[in-house]
């Protein structure tokens, strides 16, 4: 594993110490790493997104409904 030094401000790091004082996590580290997966899963979500607006920009109509793109949306972002 790869080891970096970062800096936080005040109210983050403080923060992140709540979160281990809390017994949620058990260092900073594994708290940065959680919050950088799930930054990751919500980036795969907006590229979806992206990618379905896109093409539907490109050829100007979808035979999707609206109320259809709406569930497949939710279902995405709901996991």
């Amino acid at each position: 594993m790869s080891r970096q030094s970062i800096s936080f401000t005040k109210p983050n790091d403080e923060w992140l110490k709540s979160q281990v004082d809390n017994k949620e996590y058990s260092s900073k580290s594994e708290v940065v790493n959680d919050l950088i997966r799930q930054a990751r899963k919500q980036q795969v979500k907006i590229d979806w997104i992206r990618a379905k607006i896109e093409k539907a920009e490109k050829s100007g109509f979808t035979d999707d409904s609206k109320e259809s793109i709406l569930a497949q949306s939710k279902s995405l972002l709901d996991g």
